[in-house]
């Protein structure tokens, strides 16, 4: 088996007719040996942001000289790109190997929770000191829940998604992602709105979990341009920031505070967590992970004086064209819309915006037109 068909595979397990659940992740890691209880783990959950945040702890924590596992999801370009240690995704040959143990104690379970069982073989056999590990739907029913209590639970932002299944409230909503809060854990809170934080610091009082919450009013920037952001977080810094938009910067704050919660249980040395955090610069090696999160294609190498490309494929695809730019693929259907997204200077820029679905294809054109 290739690392391609290993992908195949997994993909055809359907969650039509599956009831949320952990009872089927908690069997199948039974019998492949329970990987789960041998790793530590910060879990995030959140309905913006938890992609972006995972890579930032992932990132902070291999610069500290931790082995890293990070566990996100969706891939951009390649399916290994879920599975991923110290920032390099899962070898081919492992990927194929991995997943033929995996299929081969499998029943019913779903696609997301062999791609769970896959990552938790995955990390114990290449020996991991802390997994980063991204929910994939809520919190509480998530397959990644399977886990023993975190070293840090992270709750990212939280808005209305998924509704049938999470809620129709931000508090019903911010309750299931609460779900991985478990006693013993460190707790991070992306600051949000009051409905939001008083149900997630309930839950904490109750669990007997410490709570850190960012602190927005604490982060003062320094510069903010295309090629970055500088940044200094209650007095810390300065902090240089690769992504764009001000969310990253908020995004930045709450794997600041995990990187502090983890040195609160010395998982960082001292001396590692301020070596880590004081370069924070290291997240330029988030390109590869961050590609699609507000990324200039000019900006690696690709270049073109009357057209910049940026795209944002957190959930939705967005080109800015200048000059006399004009639709990048009439074939394709765009909506136009406003640009608030927190870029620096763009009132000049066009944004035309796809389905995240067809992300690859249209970078694939840009690249023909740059």
């Amino acid at each position: 088996m290739t690392g391609q068909e290993a992908a195949e595979q997994i993909h055809q397990r359907a969650w039509i007719g599956q009831k949320p659940g952990l009872e089927r992740t908690r069997r199948l890691l039974g019998r492949l040996g329970d990987p789960q209880k041998e790793l530590k783990f910060v879990h995030i959950a959140g309905s913006n942001g938890k992609g972006s945040t995972a890579a930032m702890v992932s990132a902070i924590l291999t610069a500290a000289g931790l082995k890293t596992g990070l566990y996100t999801s969706p891939h951009l370009w390649k399916f290994g790109e879920r599975f991923q240690v110290n920032g390099v995704p899962i070898p081919e040959e492992t990927l194929a190997d991995i997943t033929t143990r995996v299929l081969e104690q499998a029943e019913d379970e779903t696609e997301f929770e062999l791609m769970t069982a896959v990552a938790m073989v995955y990390f114990r056999q290449v020996g991991c000191d802390i997994v980063v590990l991204e929910t994939g739907l809520g919190g509480r029913l998530d397959s990644t829940n399977i886990i023993p209590a975190p070293e840090a639970a992270v709750i990212t932002n939280i808005g209305l998604e998924h509704t049938e299944l999470l809620g129709d409230t931000l508090e019903k909503i911010a309750t299931e992602k609460a779900g991985i809060l478990k006693s013993g854990c460190e707790a991070v809170l992306y600051h949000q709105g009051r409905e939001v934080e008083d149900v997630i610091s309930q839950i904490c009082r109750e669990r007997g979990i410490s709570l850190a919450i960012t602190a927005p009013e604490e982060l003062e920037v320094l510069s903010s341009n295309l090629e970055g952001q500088v940044f200094t977080y209650r007095g810390k810094g300065p902090y240089r920031l690769p992504l764009l938009g001000e969310y990253q910067r908020y995004n930045a704050a709450a794997a600041l505070e995990t990187a502090a919660a983890l040195g609160i249980r010395t998982i960082l040395t001292s001396g590692q967590a301020s070596g880590a955090l004081a370069g924070l610069e290291v997240l330029r090696a988030l390109r590869a992970r961050a590609a699609g999160r507000i990324d200039i294609m000019a900006g690696c190498g690709v270049k073109k004086e009357n057209i910049r490309a940026i795209f944002d494929g957190a959930g939705i695809t967005s080109f800015h064209t200048t000059g006399r730019g004009a639709p990048l693929d009439s074939g394709m259907v765009y909506r136009k819309a406003g640009v608030s997204m927190g870029l620096p200077s763009l009132s000049e820029y066009e944004v035309w915006r796809t389905d995240p679905e067809e992300f690859r294809s249209c970078a694939e054109i840009v690249h023909g037109l740059l």
